[in-house]
Order: C-alpha cells, then structure tokens, then sequence
C-alpha cells in the first residue's frame, strides 16, 4: 500500500485522486470531495499532501483527532447524505504522517451540505443549479445497480424485524455510540439508504438491497424466486454428493449458514501470527462467503455455487464483468457491485474496506491450500483454488448413507428440542393466567436452574409479549409476578 500511495502522490491530482494539506486540522472541503467521488467514479484521497505534491504530514499527536473528527462529519447526515462509511488509514512516508481515504463509487445521489457535487479532473463542482446534470445523475444512479430497484407497495411486515435488531444489536457492540442505537426500524432502513425514492418514477419505498438483507423469506422468494446459494460438499468427480446445503433466506443468515457448512467439512489447522493462534480456515472463507453474498448480481437469474472436494474449490457467482478474462489479485482494484449491502456488512463486522477481502485470501491461501486462489471475471465471477497440501484432510468423508443417518438423526434431535420448548412455553402461559412468581412456576414444570430458566423462557416470552410483569417498575423485586397477556384484551 505504500507503494501505491507513492505512486499516486508522484502521478498528482487528477478525477480520482485528491491532495489535502490538512496542516490546520481536517478541512471542510474534504466532505464536498467525499460527495463528488461517491457521485461520480469514486477516488482515493490522502490528507498531509499539497497540490504540488509535497509531502507536509501531519502531526502525530493530532492525528487521532483527525481520525474521529472525519468519522463524525461522514456520519453526520447535515453533511453527507446519506451517510457514508468509510475508513481513514494512517501511513508513515517519507518519514511523515499521512491519512489515506478510500471512496468507492456510491449506488445512491449524496449531497454535501445540501448540495450535490460532482468530480470533473481534479475539482469538486455543485451541480444543485443544473438540473440537466442533477436528473442524469439519478438516473445513472437508479440504472447502475439492480440493489436499487424501489418496491413502493412492500410494507415493514414484509421484513424481518428480528434480523433488523440482530443487525443493530451487532453495530451497537462494535460501537457503543453507534446512531442505530436509537433509531426505530424505519429510521435505520432510511439511514442506510434501505427505504429510497426512485427518481424515475416519483415513487418511494424499500429497495432490493433491504429485501435480501432484511426480507422474510416469503418476501425474498416473491421478488427474486432464482435467489439462492448451493453449498455443495462431494469427492472428487463423483456427480453425487455426500452434503448439502440450499440457502435461500436473508443475506445476514445466509452467512452464518454457509459458515457453519464449510467449519463443519474443513479442517482447522493450528497457525501461529506473532504467538496469537489464527483460524486461517475462517480468515480465509469469511472473506470468499461475504464477496460470494454481497458481489452478486441478483438481477441475472443464475444461483451462486460453492463446491467443496477432496481437490478444489469453486465458486460461481452471477456477474456483470468489467474486465473479462483471468484476475492478477496482486494488482487489479477492487469494486463493490451492491455498495449499499457491502456497507451494511461493513457496519455489522462481515466485511472490511474494499480490496481487505482479497490481501485476505492471498495472505493465507497458500498456508491452507498449498496454492492460490485463481479468480475469473466474466458473466459468472469464479473462484478456483487447487487443493496441493499432502496432509489436508477433509471433515466427514463418510459415505452418502451414513452421513444420510446422520443428518436425519440431527433433524431428529432438534424437532424433539423445539417440540418440547414449545410444550414448555404453553404450559407457562396457561399455568400463568393468574398472577406466578418465578418459584412457583418453576416448581409445577419441576425446573431448577433460576437464571437458565429465565434467560430460556420467561425473557424471550415477555420480550415478545406474551409475558408480563405485575411490578414492571421493579422487575427485581423478591414480590415479582408475572402474568399472561390477554391479546383479546391487553
């Protein structure tokens, strides 16, 4: 990377690139700059640079302050609109400080201040006047991506509202002070640019993107009935496989999935990094499931596969190319094809910046695989990497009809589990149609754990609203009751 930031410094400003000497904090200018290269073609942009090119830097003790005051400008929507999520990164040249921005190409219209800007060379131009060029950026905008296509007549019940508060949950984690913590589910969608208006047709409403991250399954299978991801595990040129996997439902759970599948069959080798032990198995598949789910083109009715085998890996995924032909990882830079997905999995942790993904899989495939990765851009994205190393050795290479047994024994167990909490979870209710305290419940359903019993049961039903206090303003009273609701009669 330092290489390149030489490279671009030596080449000088142009559309895609911008200096700031930034010496008397981070300048305002910077937002109108973020603004025009999310409008037009993206660009990278390096603070502690003149326009002459010389390298001033930036002092060490303000760098920190320059880091979060650029987060809190690029997360404030009376700036930039919607709001943008991008990393500033911290470079040593020359002996000097740098700060270094990568913005990629947005799939939405940003305003700065208001105001819609442009890149034309190396200047930042407010378009808001023109209305020739403001309507030709929508319209660029809505045809670009497929993410944006707008379904005015869905409605929230057509989401699901529990991996709206997953994701929530997770962004609120890894930022305490993160602003969906206090957003209903609306306000969210709206700030992720989840819930558009489309230009075209004056019309306004959620967008494919909000569909496969948050739609119910039902809804997902209505809008795109091609949707799906097959996980396949099988020996090598054998047609049948001994393991499989249909996924079909949000893209949040779809992770998680897929995930589990390729834990379950590959192995996980014990790998040191500076005395801190790396799952490079997870490193590595973390990064080709969320580029397989994310860098989709779901517009194309082809499904996305992953194949497991004794000797290769493969993946396919449908694909609109702009360089066809064979990839040099070392080299070719990256683009997101469904930027408002790619952001939401940047803010609940699944993915990093543009590009992290594939130093990533070249950083450890070698180790694992005994190879690289070899990537093919054409009208399907393909992943192949050849498995070398001698003492690799697959999970679960029984044969078809015991790993049968085996999954049906699985299914089995778990139907048996989810009968029996439902059975638990009706008898509370009815044995709770007057007023209960913990005890007593537990000791007619004869349970003995208090705080498993709790978390399992009596939590679950009184955040859905089945269950509720009789002492909701002292819920850790030794009096506590619950009771419950009546929804003919709340």
């Amino acid at each position: 990377m330092i290489n390149r930031i030489k490279h671009l410094i030596q080449n000088g400003e142009k559309i895609n690139v911008e200096f700031k000497a930034a010496q008397g904090g981070v300048p305002q200018s910077i937002y109108e700059t973020v603004c025009s290269f999310l409008n037009t073609k993206g660009g990278e942009i390096i603070l502690g640079v003149d326009d002459h090119r010389s390298i001033l830097g930036i002092d060490q003790e303000k760098i920190e302050k320059y880091k979060q005051d650029f987060t809190n400008g690029i997360n404030n929507a009376q700036k930039i609109f919607p709001t943008a999520y991008l990393e500033i990164e911290e470079y040593t040249i020359d002996n000097k400080k740098i700060l270094y921005i990568n913005v990629p190409e947005g799939s939405q219209t940003y305003k700065c201040n208001g105001k819609f800007y442009l890149r034309n060379y190396d200047g930042d131009y407010d378009i808001t006047k023109n209305q020739n060029l403001v309507s030709n950026l929508f319209l660029r905008k809505s045809s670009t991506y497929s993410e944006n296509k707008v379904f005015p007549y869905m409605e929230m019940d057509d989401l699901n509202e529990n991996v709206i508060n997953t994701a929530r949950q997770i962004a609120v984690n890894r930022n305490k002070n993160h602003p969906w913590r206090t957003m209903d589910n609306l306000s969210l969608l709206k700030s992720a640019s989840l819930y558009v208006k489309d230009y075209t047709t004056q019309k306004e409403g959620f967008n494919l993107a909000c569909v496969l991250l948050f739609g119910k399954d039902l809804t997902i299978h209505n809008v795109l009935p091609h949707y799906r991801t097959d996980v396949v595990f099988k020996q090598e040129d054998e047609i049948r496989y001994i393991d499989r996997l249909i996924v079909d439902t949000n893209l949040i759970d779809s992770y998680t999935l897929i995930m589990n599948f390729v834990e379950k069959h590959l192995p996980s080798p014990f790998y040191l990094e500076k005395d801190l032990r790396i799952d490079i198995r997870n490193a590595i598949f973390r990064e080709l499931v969320v580029n397989t789910l994310m860098h989709r083109e779901f517009s194309i009715q082809q499904y996305a596969r992953l194949i497991i085998s004794e000797k290769k890996i493969l993946i396919e995924n449908a694909n609109r190319p702009r360089i066809c032909g064979n990839l040099n990882p070392n080299n070719f830079r990256p683009y997101t094809k469904n930027p408002t997905i790619a952001k939401i999995f940047k803010e609940i942790g699944f993915a990093e910046e543009l590009g992290s993904g594939v130093r990533n899989i070249l950083k450890y495939s070698k180790t694992y695989f005994g190879t690289n990765p070899k990537f093919e851009d054409d009208t399907l994205f393909i992943t192949s990497i050849d498995i070398t190393r001698k003492d690799f050795n697959l999970q679960l290479l029984t044969n078809p009809f015991e790993r049968h047994q085996e999954r049906h024994q699985e299914r089995h167990q778990e139907r048996h589990q989810e009968r029996h909490q439902e059975d638990v979870i009706q008898k509370i209710l009815e044995i709770c149609h007057e007023p209960m305290t913990l005890q007593e419940i537990m000791d007619i359903l004869d349970y003995k754990d208090k705080t498993k019993f709790r978390r399992k049961y009596i939590s679950p039903l009184i955040n859905n609203g089945l269950l509720r206090y009789t002492l909701p303003g002292t819920k850790q009273s030794k009096h506590q009751k619950y009771i419950a609701v009546d929804k003919n009669n709340k």
